[in-house]
């Protein structure tokens, strides 16, 4: 699987989202693109400790194992999965910010390796290993980017 610790990998993903513009369609969901750069943040957010979501501990007692197995395996994200409330994105976003901030986390996560990553458990999926972080920025900025043809 892709690291984005790899600065070629993180730079394939940077040249992906460059490929947008404010007016690529999403091909399923119902964010539109400026939404969805701003949705993509979010789990990096949480891999480097900077966001730690609300989660219900009784879906978190109940699916949270089975959905980590799911999130870092080698399927590919299901279309219109539910997410957390702090990455759903309804509100107008400026694509061009959006963007930049995607591009700066993610060049951020690349530069400080697997250092940058919080030591805290996943507040829904419990603990991650290095690979199951990865994993899950990759599969997520992958599953998006496809979304909106990229």
């Amino acid at each position: 699987m892709d690291s984005l610790f790899k600065p070629e990998i993180a730079q394939k993903y940077i040249s992906r989202i460059n490929s947008l513009n404010n007016q690529s369609p999403a091909q399923w969901g119902k964010m539109n693109v400026g939404q969805m750069l701003t949705h993509c943040q979010k789990p990096i957010l949480i891999a480097t400790g900077d966001l730690i979501p609300t989660v219900n501990p009784l879906l978190k007692f109940l699916f949270g194992k089975s959905a980590k197995k799911q999130a870092v395996g080698d399927k590919e994200f299901k279309k219109n999965l539910p997410t957390f409330k702090e990455a759903i994105i309804v509100d107008q976003r400026v694509f061009d910010s959006e963007k930049n901030k995607l591009i700066s986390l993610i060049e951020t996560y690349q530069q400080k390796g697997e250092a940058g990553l919080t030591k805290n458990s996943h507040p829904f999926f419990g603990e991650m290993s290095v690979s199951d972080w990865n994993a899950l920025q990759v599969k997520h900025l992958d599953h998006h980017l496809k979304q909106f043809g990229a």
